[in-house]
């Protein structure tokens, strides 16, 4: 790759840091925990009701 090129990687996601970096007060606030104890309760509703059906 010559110095003359530019691979538009970094400037190029430099925006979304940015938007995503924002933070919206209107945003539903999850906890990280909340969503991993909840993924884990469906898991084992599905498990049971695969089991009694």
């Amino acid at each position: 790759m010559s110095s003359g090129e530019n691979s538009g990687g970094l400037m190029s996601s430099a925006g979304l840091v940015r938007y995503f970096d924002a933070e919206d007060r209107n945003a539903i606030r999850i906890d990280p925990k909340t969503v991993v104890a909840f993924g884990l309760l469906f898991g084992i509703l599905v498990l049971i009701l695969g089991f009694a059906f």
